[in-house]
Protein backbone atom coordinates (compact mmCIF):
# COMPACT_ATOMS: atom_id res chain seq x y z
CA UNK A 1 0.00 0.00 0.00
CA UNK A 2 2.59 2.45 1.07
CA UNK A 3 4.31 1.80 -2.75
CA UNK A 4 0.89 3.03 -4.21
CA UNK A 5 0.33 5.99 -1.30
CA UNK A 6 3.84 7.20 -0.07
CA UNK A 7 2.17 10.03 1.46
CA UNK A 8 0.99 7.18 4.30
CA UNK A 9 4.40 6.22 5.21
CA UNK A 10 3.68 8.16 8.48
CA UNK A 11 0.60 6.35 9.45
CA UNK A 12 -0.90 3.08 10.48
CA UNK A 13 -3.60 1.89 8.16
CA UNK A 14 -6.25 -0.28 9.85
CA UNK A 15 -8.77 -0.64 7.11
CA UNK A 16 -10.05 0.14 3.69
CA UNK A 17 -13.39 -0.21 2.11
CA UNK A 18 -15.32 1.68 -0.32
CA UNK A 19 -18.49 2.94 0.63
CA UNK A 20 -21.03 5.55 -1.69
CA UNK A 21 -18.99 5.69 -4.50
CA UNK A 22 -15.71 7.09 -2.39
CA UNK A 23 -12.67 4.50 -0.91
CA UNK A 24 -12.41 5.03 3.02
CA UNK A 25 -8.92 4.59 4.54
CA UNK A 26 -9.35 4.10 8.39
CA UNK A 27 -5.30 5.21 10.48
CA UNK A 28 -3.96 6.24 12.71
CA UNK A 29 -0.79 8.35 13.43
CA UNK A 30 2.45 5.81 13.95
CA UNK A 31 4.84 8.68 15.54
CA UNK A 32 4.93 8.43 19.37
CA UNK A 33 5.47 12.16 20.64
CA UNK A 34 4.70 15.32 19.11
CA UNK A 35 5.83 18.64 18.19
CA UNK A 36 4.67 21.90 19.67
CA UNK A 37 3.95 24.56 16.87
CA UNK A 38 4.44 27.64 18.74
CA UNK A 39 7.38 27.27 20.43
CA UNK A 40 8.76 23.44 18.97
CA UNK A 41 8.42 21.56 22.26
CA UNK A 42 8.49 17.69 22.02
CA UNK A 43 5.77 16.13 24.12
CA UNK A 44 4.84 12.49 24.51
CA UNK A 45 2.27 13.28 26.95
CA UNK A 46 -1.35 12.57 25.06
CA UNK A 47 -4.61 14.65 26.12
CA UNK A 48 -6.90 12.67 24.28
CA UNK A 49 -7.42 11.57 20.65
CA UNK A 50 -10.08 12.06 18.09
CA UNK A 51 -10.62 11.34 14.05
CA UNK A 52 -10.55 14.19 11.20
CA UNK A 53 -11.24 13.08 8.13
CA UNK A 54 -9.08 14.14 5.26
CA UNK A 55 -9.16 14.07 1.45
CA UNK A 56 -6.61 12.45 -0.63
CA UNK A 57 -5.69 12.05 -4.20
CA UNK A 58 -8.21 9.56 -5.64
CA UNK A 59 -7.46 5.90 -6.41
CA UNK A 60 -8.06 5.29 -10.34
CA UNK A 61 -10.21 7.94 -10.47
CA UNK A 62 -12.54 7.17 -7.06
CA UNK A 63 -12.08 9.80 -4.12
CA UNK A 64 -10.47 8.91 -1.78
CA UNK A 65 -11.20 10.04 2.22
CA UNK A 66 -8.67 9.26 4.90
CA UNK A 67 -10.29 8.64 8.68
CA UNK A 68 -7.24 9.66 10.62
CA UNK A 69 -7.18 9.07 14.40
CA UNK A 70 -5.14 11.78 15.81
CA UNK A 71 -3.59 12.74 19.25
CA UNK A 72 -4.14 16.00 21.05
CA UNK A 73 -0.63 16.55 23.31
CA UNK A 74 -0.03 18.36 25.98
CA UNK A 75 2.68 21.54 25.49
CA UNK A 76 5.03 21.23 28.85
CA UNK A 77 6.62 24.61 28.47
CA UNK A 78 5.38 26.74 30.86
CA UNK A 79 5.93 29.59 28.66
CA UNK A 80 4.42 28.88 25.78
CA UNK A 81 0.84 30.41 25.03
CA UNK A 82 -0.61 26.83 23.88
CA UNK A 83 -2.30 24.21 26.70
CA UNK A 84 -2.56 21.82 23.89
CA UNK A 85 -1.76 21.37 20.21
CA UNK A 86 -2.62 18.21 17.86
CA UNK A 87 0.47 16.34 16.08
CA UNK A 88 0.50 16.86 12.30
CA UNK A 89 1.80 14.33 9.39
CA UNK A 90 3.83 15.15 7.34
CA UNK A 91 2.65 15.66 3.30
CA UNK A 92 -0.53 14.57 4.94
CA UNK A 93 -2.23 17.08 7.17
CA UNK A 94 -2.25 20.53 8.03
CA UNK A 95 -3.80 22.75 10.72
CA UNK A 96 -7.68 22.87 9.90
CA UNK A 97 -7.02 21.60 6.16
CA UNK A 98 -9.70 19.12 5.26
CA UNK A 99 -7.22 17.85 2.04
CA UNK A 100 -3.87 16.79 1.85
CA UNK A 101 -1.58 19.09 0.60
CA UNK A 102 -0.59 16.47 -2.11
CA UNK A 103 -4.57 16.83 -3.28
CA UNK A 104 -4.29 20.75 -3.01
CA UNK A 105 -1.60 21.03 -5.32
CA UNK A 106 -3.56 18.62 -7.93
CA UNK A 107 -6.19 20.99 -7.51
CA UNK A 108 -4.37 24.12 -8.02
CA UNK A 109 -3.02 22.75 -11.23
CA UNK A 110 -5.65 21.95 -12.41
CA UNK A 111 -7.29 25.60 -11.50
CA UNK A 112 -4.12 27.44 -12.84
CA UNK A 113 -5.08 25.52 -16.31
CA UNK A 114 -8.53 25.89 -16.50
CA UNK A 115 -10.12 27.97 -13.66
CA UNK A 116 -13.34 27.85 -12.04
CA UNK A 117 -15.83 25.82 -14.12
CA UNK A 118 -14.13 24.36 -16.71
CA UNK A 119 -11.44 23.36 -13.94
CA UNK A 120 -14.57 21.98 -11.80
CA UNK A 121 -15.96 20.14 -14.53
CA UNK A 122 -12.83 18.03 -15.31
CA UNK A 123 -12.09 17.40 -11.22
CA UNK A 124 -15.49 15.85 -11.49
CA UNK A 125 -14.13 13.21 -14.28
CA UNK A 126 -10.88 12.55 -12.17
CA UNK A 127 -12.50 12.26 -9.07
CA UNK A 128 -11.78 15.37 -7.45
CA UNK A 129 -15.17 17.03 -6.45
CA UNK A 130 -14.98 20.55 -6.10
CA UNK A 131 -17.15 23.68 -6.76
CA UNK A 132 -15.69 26.28 -8.82
CA UNK A 133 -16.09 28.77 -5.75
CA UNK A 134 -13.46 26.64 -4.13
CA UNK A 135 -11.31 26.39 -6.79
CA UNK A 136 -10.93 30.02 -7.06
CA UNK A 137 -10.23 30.14 -3.50
CA UNK A 138 -7.43 28.03 -3.82
CA UNK A 139 -6.28 30.07 -6.60
CA UNK A 140 -6.49 33.03 -4.26
CA UNK A 141 -4.33 31.42 -1.05
CA UNK A 142 -1.26 30.60 -3.81
CA UNK A 143 1.81 32.64 -2.80
CA UNK A 144 3.53 34.97 -5.80
CA UNK A 145 6.29 33.33 -7.05
CA UNK A 146 9.37 34.93 -6.73
CA UNK A 147 11.82 36.88 -9.10
CA UNK A 148 14.77 38.15 -8.86
CA UNK A 149 15.84 41.65 -10.66
CA UNK A 150 15.07 42.11 -13.93
CA UNK A 151 17.07 43.91 -16.23
CA UNK A 152 15.27 44.14 -19.38
CA UNK A 153 11.52 45.17 -19.07
CA UNK A 154 8.39 44.97 -21.41
CA UNK A 155 5.90 47.08 -20.77
CA UNK A 156 2.24 46.64 -23.03
CA UNK A 157 -1.00 47.48 -21.80
CA UNK A 158 -4.45 45.07 -22.08
CA UNK A 159 -7.56 45.22 -21.73
CA UNK A 160 -9.29 44.27 -18.36
CA UNK A 161 -13.23 45.73 -20.49
CA UNK A 162 -11.98 46.79 -23.84
CA UNK A 163 -12.82 50.21 -24.75
CA UNK A 164 -12.90 51.25 -20.99
CA UNK A 165 -10.64 49.13 -18.39
CA UNK A 166 -7.54 48.67 -19.52
CA UNK A 167 -4.34 47.23 -16.96
CA UNK A 168 -0.67 46.90 -17.42
CA UNK A 169 1.51 43.91 -18.18
CA UNK A 170 5.20 43.70 -16.97
CA UNK A 171 7.22 41.24 -18.78
CA UNK A 172 11.34 39.74 -17.82
CA UNK A 173 12.40 40.08 -21.49
CA UNK A 174 14.99 37.94 -20.46
CA UNK A 175 12.91 35.12 -18.87
CA UNK A 176 9.97 35.78 -20.88
CA UNK A 177 7.88 35.56 -17.68
CA UNK A 178 5.32 37.74 -16.43
CA UNK A 179 6.43 39.94 -13.59
CA UNK A 180 3.63 41.40 -12.51
CA UNK A 181 0.40 43.21 -13.62
CA UNK A 182 -0.71 46.78 -12.56
CA UNK A 183 -4.36 47.42 -12.59
CA UNK A 184 -4.36 50.50 -14.91
CA UNK A 185 -1.97 52.19 -17.47
CA UNK A 186 -1.19 55.55 -15.93
CA UNK A 187 2.29 56.54 -15.53
CA UNK A 188 2.79 57.14 -11.52
CA UNK A 189 1.48 53.46 -11.36
CA UNK A 190 4.45 52.47 -13.72
CA UNK A 191 6.85 54.93 -12.00
CA UNK A 192 5.93 53.49 -8.29
CA UNK A 193 6.57 49.62 -9.73
CA UNK A 194 9.63 50.77 -11.08
CA UNK A 195 11.07 52.61 -7.86
CA UNK A 196 9.83 49.38 -5.84
CA UNK A 197 12.05 47.10 -8.32
CA UNK A 198 15.32 48.53 -8.91
CA UNK A 199 17.55 47.24 -11.31
CA UNK A 200 15.62 47.16 -14.60
CA UNK A 201 18.50 48.88 -16.87
CA UNK A 202 16.05 48.39 -20.45
CA UNK A 203 12.55 49.37 -20.65
CA UNK A 204 11.18 47.95 -24.18
CA UNK A 205 7.63 49.72 -24.63
CA UNK A 206 4.98 50.96 -26.64
CA UNK A 207 4.38 54.12 -28.10
CA UNK A 208 2.19 55.72 -24.98
CA UNK A 209 3.30 58.75 -23.62
CA UNK A 210 2.20 57.22 -19.97
CA UNK A 211 4.63 54.22 -20.10
CA UNK A 212 7.34 57.06 -21.57
CA UNK A 213 6.29 59.66 -18.59
CA UNK A 214 6.85 56.60 -15.82
CA UNK A 215 9.47 54.92 -17.25
CA UNK A 216 11.50 58.47 -16.96
CA UNK A 217 10.22 59.32 -13.65
CA UNK A 218 10.69 55.81 -12.36
CA UNK A 219 13.75 54.72 -13.87
CA UNK A 220 15.61 58.04 -15.34
CA UNK A 221 18.75 55.92 -15.62
CA UNK A 222 17.45 53.22 -17.49
CA UNK A 223 17.65 53.24 -21.74
CA UNK A 224 14.04 53.09 -23.16
CA UNK A 225 12.91 51.50 -26.29
CA UNK A 226 10.04 51.90 -29.07
CA UNK A 227 9.11 48.63 -30.19
CA UNK A 228 9.34 48.70 -34.21
CA UNK A 229 6.11 46.37 -34.42
CA UNK A 230 4.65 49.33 -32.72
CA UNK A 231 6.28 51.50 -34.68
CA UNK A 232 4.68 49.97 -38.13
CA UNK A 233 1.82 50.09 -37.20
CA UNK A 234 1.64 53.74 -36.08
CA UNK A 235 2.83 54.22 -39.81
CA UNK A 236 0.38 51.71 -41.13
CA UNK A 237 -2.61 54.08 -39.38
CA UNK A 238 -1.14 57.05 -41.07
CA UNK A 239 -0.12 55.33 -44.79
CA UNK A 240 -4.21 54.11 -44.44
CA UNK A 241 -5.55 58.12 -43.25
CA UNK A 242 -3.52 58.66 -46.41
CA UNK A 243 -4.83 56.51 -48.76
CA UNK A 244 -8.29 57.36 -47.96
CA UNK A 245 -7.54 61.44 -48.59
CA UNK A 246 -6.30 60.13 -51.67
CA UNK A 247 -8.93 57.53 -52.71
CA UNK A 248 -10.66 59.87 -55.48
CA UNK A 249 -7.22 59.66 -57.30
CA UNK A 250 -7.28 55.88 -57.69
CA UNK A 251 -11.00 55.08 -57.51
CA UNK A 252 -12.36 56.74 -59.80
CA UNK A 253 -13.58 54.19 -62.80
CA UNK A 254 -14.57 54.90 -66.23
CA UNK A 255 -18.02 55.87 -67.12
CA UNK A 256 -19.76 52.75 -68.14
CA UNK A 257 -21.22 51.71 -71.16
CA UNK A 258 -24.18 49.99 -72.36
CA UNK A 259 -23.57 46.43 -73.34
CA UNK A 260 -26.52 46.47 -76.40
CA UNK A 261 -27.63 49.18 -78.39
CA UNK A 262 -30.44 51.24 -76.35
CA UNK A 263 -32.03 54.93 -77.41
CA UNK A 264 -30.70 57.60 -75.41
CA UNK A 265 -34.01 58.16 -73.09
CA UNK A 266 -32.86 54.25 -71.77
CA UNK A 267 -28.83 54.71 -71.77
CA UNK A 268 -27.62 54.37 -68.61
CA UNK A 269 -26.50 57.00 -66.66
CA UNK A 270 -23.07 57.52 -66.09
CA UNK A 271 -23.39 55.82 -62.56
CA UNK A 272 -25.36 52.64 -62.49
CA UNK A 273 -28.52 52.73 -60.12
CA UNK A 274 -27.27 49.86 -58.24
CA UNK A 275 -23.73 51.44 -57.44
CA UNK A 276 -25.44 54.71 -56.60
CA UNK A 277 -27.85 52.50 -54.39
CA UNK A 278 -25.01 50.77 -52.41
CA UNK A 279 -23.49 53.81 -52.07
CA UNK A 280 -26.30 55.89 -50.50
CA UNK A 281 -27.06 52.88 -48.25
CA UNK A 282 -23.59 53.01 -47.02
CA UNK A 283 -23.93 56.87 -46.68
CA UNK A 284 -27.06 56.37 -44.75
CA UNK A 285 -25.75 52.96 -42.81
CA UNK A 286 -26.23 52.85 -38.83
CA UNK A 287 -22.28 53.09 -38.45
CA UNK A 288 -21.92 56.69 -40.86
CA UNK A 289 -24.73 58.64 -38.65
CA UNK A 290 -22.91 57.32 -35.59
CA UNK A 291 -19.53 58.40 -37.03
CA UNK A 292 -21.32 61.78 -38.09
CA UNK A 293 -22.70 62.48 -34.51
CA UNK A 294 -19.63 61.13 -32.42
CA UNK A 295 -17.57 63.38 -34.64
CA UNK A 296 -19.82 66.48 -34.27
CA UNK A 297 -20.29 65.80 -30.41
CA UNK A 298 -16.33 65.65 -30.41
CA UNK A 299 -15.26 68.55 -31.53
CA UNK A 300 -18.24 70.58 -29.62
CA UNK A 301 -17.22 69.53 -26.67
CA UNK A 302 -13.00 69.92 -28.09
CA UNK A 303 -14.33 73.92 -29.13
CA UNK A 304 -15.49 74.42 -25.16
CA UNK A 305 -11.82 73.70 -23.80
CA UNK A 306 -12.79 70.06 -22.79
CA UNK A 307 -9.66 67.50 -23.05
CA UNK A 308 -9.42 64.00 -24.27
CA UNK A 309 -10.22 62.71 -20.99
CA UNK A 310 -13.43 64.15 -19.91
CA UNK A 311 -14.51 63.86 -23.36
CA UNK A 312 -13.67 60.31 -22.47
CA UNK A 313 -15.60 60.28 -19.59
CA UNK A 314 -18.91 62.33 -20.85
CA UNK A 315 -19.27 60.37 -24.11
CA UNK A 316 -18.22 57.33 -22.54
CA UNK A 317 -15.55 56.36 -25.36
CA UNK A 318 -12.08 54.82 -25.14
CA UNK A 319 -9.37 57.39 -25.08
CA UNK A 320 -7.85 56.11 -28.22
CA UNK A 321 -11.36 56.68 -30.15
CA UNK A 322 -11.28 60.57 -28.68
CA UNK A 323 -8.17 61.35 -29.93
CA UNK A 324 -9.05 59.62 -33.32
CA UNK A 325 -11.74 62.12 -33.91
CA UNK A 326 -10.33 65.00 -32.61
CA UNK A 327 -7.28 64.46 -34.96
CA UNK A 328 -9.68 63.49 -37.85
CA UNK A 329 -9.94 66.71 -40.21
CA UNK A 330 -13.34 65.92 -41.62
CA UNK A 331 -15.45 63.47 -41.31
CA UNK A 332 -14.79 61.66 -44.27
CA UNK A 333 -11.39 60.39 -43.35
CA UNK A 334 -13.33 58.55 -40.51
CA UNK A 335 -16.06 57.18 -43.29
CA UNK A 336 -13.56 56.19 -46.29
CA UNK A 337 -12.85 52.71 -44.96
CA UNK A 338 -16.88 52.51 -44.28
CA UNK A 339 -17.57 53.61 -48.03
CA UNK A 340 -15.46 50.93 -49.43
CA UNK A 341 -18.41 48.61 -48.06
CA UNK A 342 -18.28 44.99 -47.40
CA UNK A 343 -17.07 42.21 -50.16
CA UNK A 344 -20.52 40.64 -51.49
CA UNK A 345 -21.25 36.97 -52.37
CA UNK A 346 -22.50 37.95 -55.91
CA UNK A 347 -19.52 40.35 -56.76
CA UNK A 348 -17.75 37.24 -58.92
CA UNK A 349 -20.98 36.35 -60.24
CA UNK A 350 -21.92 39.92 -61.11
CA UNK A 351 -20.24 39.73 -65.06
CA UNK A 352 -22.59 36.75 -66.05
CA UNK A 353 -25.54 37.96 -64.60
CA UNK A 354 -25.14 41.17 -66.53
CA UNK A 355 -24.15 39.19 -69.54
CA UNK A 356 -26.92 37.17 -69.41
CA UNK A 357 -29.37 39.80 -69.09
CA UNK A 358 -28.66 41.49 -71.92
CA UNK A 359 -28.60 38.78 -73.75
CA UNK A 360 -32.73 38.29 -72.89
CA UNK A 361 -33.06 35.92 -70.20
CA UNK A 362 -34.16 38.50 -67.20
CA UNK A 363 -35.89 36.22 -65.33
CA UNK A 364 -34.19 36.14 -61.94
CA UNK A 365 -34.94 32.96 -60.72
CA UNK A 366 -33.60 31.47 -63.66
CA UNK A 367 -30.71 33.14 -63.22
CA UNK A 368 -30.53 32.54 -59.45
CA UNK A 369 -30.67 28.43 -60.16
CA UNK A 370 -27.99 29.21 -63.02
CA UNK A 371 -25.29 30.78 -60.56
CA UNK A 372 -26.38 28.59 -57.90
CA UNK A 373 -24.79 25.64 -60.05
CA UNK A 374 -22.07 27.56 -60.23
CA UNK A 375 -21.20 28.01 -57.02
CA UNK A 376 -22.86 30.72 -55.74
CA UNK A 377 -24.08 30.82 -51.83
CA UNK A 378 -26.69 33.76 -51.12
CA UNK A 379 -30.10 34.22 -51.61
CA UNK A 380 -32.64 34.89 -54.45
CA UNK A 381 -33.44 38.14 -52.94
CA UNK A 382 -29.88 39.54 -53.00
CA UNK A 383 -30.21 38.14 -57.19
CA UNK A 384 -33.23 39.95 -57.64
CA UNK A 385 -32.15 43.33 -55.50
CA UNK A 386 -29.16 43.20 -58.04
CA UNK A 387 -31.29 43.13 -61.30
CA UNK A 388 -34.09 45.45 -60.46
CA UNK A 389 -32.36 48.33 -61.47
CA UNK A 390 -31.42 47.00 -64.97
CA UNK A 391 -35.32 46.10 -65.86
CA UNK A 392 -36.08 49.99 -65.41
CA UNK A 393 -33.11 50.55 -67.82
CA UNK A 394 -34.31 47.18 -69.66
CA UNK A 395 -30.51 46.77 -70.19
CA UNK A 396 -27.39 45.88 -67.73
CA UNK A 397 -24.19 48.33 -68.23
CA UNK A 398 -20.89 46.48 -69.11
CA UNK A 399 -19.41 44.73 -66.13
CA UNK A 400 -16.11 47.09 -64.85
CA UNK A 401 -13.70 45.76 -62.29
CA UNK A 402 -14.55 47.03 -59.02
CA UNK A 403 -11.74 49.42 -57.96
CA UNK A 404 -9.39 47.93 -54.71
CA UNK A 405 -10.55 49.44 -51.48
CA UNK A 406 -8.47 51.77 -49.20
CA UNK A 407 -7.43 48.71 -47.19
CA UNK A 408 -6.19 46.82 -50.40
CA UNK A 409 -3.88 49.88 -51.39
CA UNK A 410 -2.58 50.59 -47.92
CA UNK A 411 -1.68 46.80 -47.82
CA UNK A 412 -0.01 47.04 -51.35
CA UNK A 413 1.76 50.00 -49.76
CA UNK A 414 2.93 48.44 -46.56
CA UNK A 415 4.69 44.69 -48.32
CA UNK A 416 7.52 44.40 -50.02
CA UNK A 417 7.03 44.88 -53.58
CA UNK A 418 8.68 41.50 -54.14
CA UNK A 419 6.52 39.58 -52.02
CA UNK A 420 2.75 41.26 -53.69
CA UNK A 421 1.34 38.65 -56.09
CA UNK A 422 1.27 39.93 -59.77
CA UNK A 423 -2.52 41.51 -58.99
CA UNK A 424 -0.95 43.45 -56.77
CA UNK A 425 1.91 44.44 -58.06
CA UNK A 426 -0.14 45.89 -61.29
CA UNK A 427 -2.73 47.47 -58.38
CA UNK A 428 0.35 49.31 -56.84
CA UNK A 429 1.53 50.42 -60.27
CA UNK A 430 -1.86 52.14 -61.03
CA UNK A 431 -1.91 53.57 -57.93
CA UNK A 432 1.56 54.92 -58.15
CA UNK A 433 1.06 56.03 -61.72
CA UNK A 434 -1.65 57.79 -61.29
CA UNK A 435 -1.41 59.41 -57.63
CA UNK A 436 1.82 61.66 -57.01
CA UNK A 437 1.19 62.09 -53.57
CA UNK A 438 0.80 58.08 -53.01
CA UNK A 439 3.62 57.46 -55.41
CA UNK A 440 5.79 59.37 -52.67
CA UNK A 441 4.27 58.06 -49.87
CA UNK A 442 5.22 54.45 -50.89
CA UNK A 443 9.32 55.88 -51.50
CA UNK A 444 8.33 56.86 -47.79
CA UNK A 445 7.25 54.09 -46.40
CA UNK A 446 10.44 51.77 -48.22
CA UNK A 447 12.66 53.48 -46.54
CA UNK A 448 11.40 53.33 -43.50
CA UNK A 449 10.98 49.50 -43.83
CA UNK A 450 14.94 49.10 -44.66
CA UNK A 451 15.90 51.22 -41.58
CA UNK A 452 13.86 49.07 -39.51
CA UNK A 453 14.67 45.86 -40.58
CA UNK A 454 18.06 46.69 -41.03
CA UNK A 455 18.34 48.51 -38.00
CA UNK A 456 19.89 51.48 -39.34
CA UNK A 457 18.82 54.05 -36.61
CA UNK A 458 21.29 56.57 -37.59
CA UNK A 459 19.30 57.03 -40.96
CA UNK A 460 16.14 58.13 -38.47
CA UNK A 461 17.10 62.11 -39.00
CA UNK A 462 17.47 61.64 -42.79
CA UNK A 463 14.20 59.99 -43.12
CA UNK A 464 12.34 62.28 -41.00
CA UNK A 465 13.62 65.49 -43.02
CA UNK A 466 12.53 63.87 -46.37
CA UNK A 467 9.15 63.42 -44.69
CA UNK A 468 8.84 66.74 -43.28
CA UNK A 469 10.16 68.20 -46.92
CA UNK A 470 7.54 66.53 -48.65
CA UNK A 471 3.43 67.44 -48.83
CA UNK A 472 2.20 64.31 -47.22
CA UNK A 473 0.37 65.76 -43.65
CA UNK A 474 -0.39 62.47 -41.96
CA UNK A 475 3.42 61.26 -42.25
CA UNK A 476 4.48 64.87 -41.15
CA UNK A 477 2.33 63.96 -37.43
CA UNK A 478 3.94 60.87 -37.61
CA UNK A 479 7.38 62.64 -37.89
CA UNK A 480 6.02 64.84 -34.91
CA UNK A 481 5.46 61.77 -32.66
CA UNK A 482 8.96 60.10 -33.78
CA UNK A 483 10.82 63.50 -32.99
CA UNK A 484 8.90 63.73 -29.56
CA UNK A 485 9.95 60.09 -28.59
CA UNK A 486 13.22 60.66 -30.53
CA UNK A 487 15.76 58.74 -28.23
CA UNK A 488 13.29 55.83 -27.61
CA UNK A 489 12.61 55.26 -31.43
CA UNK A 490 15.95 55.52 -32.11
CA UNK A 491 16.82 52.66 -29.80
CA UNK A 492 13.87 50.84 -31.66
CA UNK A 493 15.50 50.79 -35.02
CA UNK A 494 18.75 50.40 -33.53
CA UNK A 495 18.62 47.73 -30.71
CA UNK A 496 17.63 43.77 -30.80
CA UNK A 497 15.05 43.94 -27.99
CA UNK A 498 11.31 43.78 -29.30
CA UNK A 499 8.42 43.31 -27.41
CA UNK A 500 7.38 40.38 -28.78
CA UNK A 501 7.56 38.29 -25.91
CA UNK A 502 5.13 41.03 -24.06
CA UNK A 503 2.49 40.76 -27.23
CA UNK A 504 2.36 37.27 -27.02
CA UNK A 505 1.78 37.43 -22.92
CA UNK A 506 -1.33 39.58 -24.18
CA UNK A 507 -2.54 36.83 -26.11
CA UNK A 508 -2.27 34.78 -23.44
CA UNK A 509 -4.28 36.90 -20.91
CA UNK A 510 -6.89 36.85 -23.58
CA UNK A 511 -7.17 33.21 -23.34
CA UNK A 512 -7.19 33.55 -19.57
CA UNK A 513 -9.78 36.03 -19.86
CA UNK A 514 -12.37 33.77 -21.78
CA UNK A 515 -11.64 30.72 -19.89
CA UNK A 516 -12.80 33.17 -16.74
CA UNK A 517 -15.87 34.19 -18.61
CA UNK A 518 -14.19 37.75 -18.41
CA UNK A 519 -15.81 37.96 -15.03
CA UNK A 520 -12.72 37.36 -13.13
CA UNK A 521 -11.43 40.06 -11.29
CA UNK A 522 -8.21 41.68 -11.15
CA UNK A 523 -6.76 39.88 -8.33
CA UNK A 524 -7.13 36.40 -9.40
CA UNK A 525 -6.67 37.19 -13.03
CA UNK A 526 -3.12 38.39 -11.90
CA UNK A 527 -2.60 35.79 -9.70
CA UNK A 528 -3.23 33.09 -12.78
CA UNK A 529 -1.32 35.26 -15.09
CA UNK A 530 1.79 35.11 -12.62
CA UNK A 531 1.30 31.49 -11.99
CA UNK A 532 0.61 29.90 -15.44
CA UNK A 533 3.10 30.56 -17.02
Amino acid sequence: MEALVPQLAGVTIERVERLAGRVWIAAAAAGEQGCCPDCGTVSQRVHSRYRRQVADTPISGTPVVLALEVRRFFCEQPGCSKRTFVEQVPELTARYARRTPGLGRLLAAIGLALAGRAGARLGARLGLPISRSTLLRLLERLPDPQMGAVAVLGVDDFALRRGHVYGTVLIDMDSHRPVDLLPDREAGTFAEWLRGHPGVQVICRDRAGAYAEGARDGAPDAVQIADRWHLWHNLAEHVEKTAARHRGCWAAAPEPTPAVNVSVETQPRPQPLAEQAAVARRENSSLARRTRDRHARVHELREQGKGIKTIMRELGLAKETVRRFVRAQSVDELLATARDGRASVLDEFKPYLNERFNAGHTNGSRLFTEIRDQGYRGSLGTVLGYLRPFRALAAAPAAAPTPPTVRAVTSTLLRHPDRLDPADQLTLKEVRARCPHLDALADHVGGFAGMMVGRHGDRLDDWLARVEADDQPDLHRFANGLRRDHNAVRNGLTLPHSSGVVEGAVNRIKMIKRQMYGRAGFDLLRKRVLLAH
